[in-house]
């Protein structure tokens, strides 16, 4: 794709890196096949290719509009074109580029902007969170159903067992999943103490900083990856092997450090270098396919029990890890059902479903037709966002698969 930006972002680091982009791209249209908005909206300006047309006009120097936010707006961020796409389009990049762009030229009506510093600011921040939305657990059964569908039932969290390994990894809290589901990391925990490996939650670190990158914040999201950094730094040089993610959505974005900071000659080798170290529990798990396996072979048998598993798109095309974690669970007894259009989105896609609850309601209502045509006893996921997603329109119950694996093995 020809291109000529305008002056004010030709000779910048974002206007070298559209640039190089857009160049990528042939027009081909394969990304639209597998676009969910595009699918949802048949309008070419809600898909991949049609949104490069739109960020194209604005960095070679048209005004955006209101409407050009809205087609942006309405963009997931899932990746699935980046995995079709033939000719190796960077898209997210992209449109990080272009909504930070756009925003800076196009000011949102005053309740937009509230309710997007207020997502900004209460969910990045852990220790706000967490009381609040124990609050609301609280509150549950009286909540009208919309929030209601939103909030996940008060959970009964096991302790993380942590005794001392020679091999030991960070891991990640982040920032919302303590609040939403504790379980996760503490089970993470279980099945990685049983592989004798020693797992550790560093002080100082938190959200991982997308919240703050996917709403136009990205001097915030880098300030996030710096404090995370910082917190893991001292553990990396005594022999940390890895810092683990039990969310795939942050997991997708701690990989995206070194490309964050590669401008900061403060931070860019420790960036790299955490980029490097950075993996899905998936990928870990998988690593550890032997002593897994003597370990399903010393714990009781367990009937084949029917699952559902939902690989987010910050796993299969963001991360690109695919089938990793559908092998652990068949090689523990599980019996996977089909899903059809496993590579589209459930609607989640982080603050989306709040932002465009309409689009992803339909979303995430497509995905469980698909989940439940096999009549699974549950619904396994990677990643907090779709796990609690999914929840709110089923009576399935909805877990991360790590907690199934957990279980499994404590039989």
């Amino acid at each position: 794709m020809q291109t000529s930006l305008a002056d004010f972002i030709r000779d910048t680091p974002a206007g070298r890196e559209a640039e190089a982009i857009l160049r990528k791209c042939v027009h081909c249209g394969f990304c639209t096949a597998t676009c969910p908005t595009y699918q949802l909206l048949g309008d070419e300006l809600d898909g991949p290719r049609g949104r490069i047309y739109l960020m194209k006009q604005v960095l070679e120097g048209a005004a955006p509009t209101a409407r050009t936010q809205l087609h942006l707006d309405r963009c997931l961020t899932c990746r699935a074109c980046e995995t079709t796409c033939p000719s190796g389009v960077e898209y997210h990049r992209l449109v990080d580029i272009g909504r930070e762009v756009v925003s800076s030229r196009v000011t949102r009506p005053a309740g937009q902007r509230f309710l997007r510093f207020a997502l900004r600011e209460f969910l990045s921040r852990g220790w706000l969170f967490g009381p609040a939305y124990k609050l609301g657990q609280f509150f549950r059964p009286l909540l009208p159903a919309s929030l209601k569908a939103k909030v996940l039932p008060a959970q009964k969290s096991v302790p993380a067992t942590r005794r001392d390994h020679p091999r030991r990894m960070l891991m990640l809290a982040g920032c919302v999943q303590p609040g939403m589901s504790p379980n996760i990391n503490a089970a993470a925990a279980r099945v990685l103490d049983r592989l004798g490996i020693a797992t550790l939650e560093a002080d100082g670190a938190g959200c991982c900083g997308a919240v703050r990158m996917h709403l136009d914040d990205h001097e915030g999201a880098r300030a996030d990856a710096r404090r995370n950094i910082d917190a893991w730094w001292p553990h990396i040089e005594q022999g940390a092997e890895t810092v683990i993610i039990t969310a795939s959505g942050c997991g997708a974005h701690v990989r995206e450090y070194a490309h964050l900071l590669e401008g900061d000659p403060a931070y860019a080798a420790k960036a790299a270098r955490v980029t490097l170290l950075s993996r899905d529990i998936g990928e870990v798990i998988a690593a550890e396919k032997d002593p897994l396996s003597a370990l399903l072979q010393k714990s009781a048998a367990a009937g084949r029990r029917k699952i559902a598993f939902h690989s987010p798109c910050s796993l299969q095309h963001g991360l690109r890890v695919r089938g990793a974690v559908e092998e652990i669970l068949q090689a523990a007894g599980f019996e996977l059902t089909p899903v059809a259009d496993g590579h589209l989105c459930c609607g989640s896609a982080g603050t989306y479903s709040v932002l465009q609850p309409d689009i992803s309601l339909r979303l995430r209502d497509n995905k469980l037709a698909c989940l439940s045509a096999g009549a699974p006893a549950a619904i396994a996921s990677a990643n907090i966002g779709c796990i609690a997603h999914l929840q709110g329109g089923t009576a399935t119950p909805v877990a991360h698969w790590i907690e199934l694996l957990d279980r499994r093995l404590g039989e």
